[in-house]
Order: C-alpha cells, then sequence, then structure tokens
C-alpha cells in the first residue's frame, strides 16, 4: 500500500486512476526530469536519472492497477483465478501467487494473519477466491509461459 501511495503522490492522483489524465502527467513529468536536460556531472543529472526511473516505473504501476486496465483484462484474471495456485510468498502487505497456467498476480495490503490463514488451509484456492481475490487491489506481474 505505501508503494500505490507513493506513486498516486507522484502523479497527483487523488481517488481513481483515470489512464488519459495518468499519461498527461506522466508526459510533463518526464519532460521536467528528463536527465538529458541536464549536463553530465551534474548534482541535478543524478537526481533527474533517479526521478525519471522512479517516474517510469510509478506510470508502469500505476497503469497496471488502474480500473481500465483491470477491466480490460477481466476475463482473463478470472480464468487464472480458477486454476490452482502452484506457488505463495508474503513480503511485508504483499502477496505473490503463481498459478498453474502459469500467470503470477501481486495482491496488496494481504496482512500476516490473513496469510498465516492461506498457508494452513487445506484448499488454498477456495480460501483465496473467499478472502482474498476479490477483496485486495491486485496486478499482474507475470505472463504465462505455458504453452497450451
Amino acid at each position: 500500500m505505501k508503494r500505490i501511495n507513493e506513486y498516486k503522490k507522484l502523479f497527483s492522483v487523488e481517488n481513481e486512476i483515470d489512464l488519459k489524465q495518468l499519461k498527461t502527467t506522466y508526459r510533463n513529468l518526464v519532460k521536467e526530469w528528463h536527465p538529458d536536460k541536464f549536463q553530465t556531472g551534474d548534482e541535478k543529472a543524478i537526481e533527474a536519472e533517479l526521478m525519471s526511473r522512479k517516474i517510469i516505473d510509478g506510470y508502469h504501476f500505476l497503469v497496471s492497477i488502474a480500473p481500465e486496465t483491470k477491466a480490460a483484462n477481466l476475463h482473463e484474471y478470472n480464468e487464472t483465478i480458477n486454476s490452482p495456485i502452484l506457488d505463495w510468498q508474503h513480503k511485508g502487505l504483499v502477496l505473490e501467487m503463481t498459478f498453474l497456467d502459469g500467470n503470477t498476480y501481486e495482491f496488496f495490503g494481504v496482512n500476516k494473519a490473513l496469510y498465516i490463514k492461506l498457508c494452513q488451509s487445506d484448499k488454498l484456492t477456495r480460501f483465496a477466491k473467499r478472502n482474498i481475490f476479490n477483496s485486495y487491489t491486485y496486478r499482474k506481474i507475470k505472463k504465462s509461459e505455458v504453452a497450451v
């Protein structure tokens, strides 16, 4: 959640993410912080390099969790969450799940207590459907590498 809030603050996003507005803000930030605007060796050039990387990463991250992106990929997401869970790991408040079809998703805001319950569940997919899949912000981080 900290990462989401940090990127929303960087792009001045209040509530819902609007892709058109996000793209405009992204372009303006890139123009402002492009490393080529500064001379090599300048202290601002180093700061601009770091800031431009942060802007690019933030843009791709926010696009991946935007409602429009989720709506466009909803069918694929529903197919994936109905396949068995192969692997899962928890870091901070982020739960990363890999499914049998090869897709990997991140779920944000999943606390340790819920993660422990997931691990102790005898039916992982059923537990996750009821408690995680439709309750937490998610994004796809790896595409399927399995040939169907």
